[in-house]
């Protein structure tokens, strides 16, 4: 998919969790937004940037790259472990939303997020 998109309110959730806080980094998500409830992107359908609109595919399924710390390379259990307590359905673990765009154009940071669906 294209884009991946996680809030920074879920994150936050999942540091809260975890004795050693891990970085979006490990996510490795194109789009990072806040100002809403963890997990608020998993009922998202539409979502309009600007002039540009995206559509949610489906959830991120992850692999074991997150637990690899991308500063040193260091691979522990961590954040997958915590997150299939919480965030696993059938034999996946979910994290994140795969989303498409609709139209092209332009994203800066800070931009405004409508969900409009």
């Amino acid at each position: 998919f294209p884009l991946l998109l996680i809030s920074q309110a879920s994150l936050d959730d999942l540091n809260q969790r975890l004795e050693t806080p891990v970085s979006m980094a490990r996510f490795r998500p194109n789009l990072v937004v806040s100002g809403c409830e963890p997990f608020a992107e998993d009922d998202w359908k539409r979502l309009r940037i600007g002039d540009i609109t995206l559509r949610v595919v489906k959830p991120c399924s992850r692999c074991a790259i997150p637990n690899v710390d991308p500063a040193t390379g260091k691979r522990g259990k961590e954040p997958i472990s915590t997150l299939n307590k919480y965030r696993r359905q059938g034999n996946k673990i979910f994290f994140g939303q795969n989303v498409i765009v609709d139209n092209s154009g332009e994203i800066e940071v800070g931009m405004p997020v409508e969900v409009i669906e």
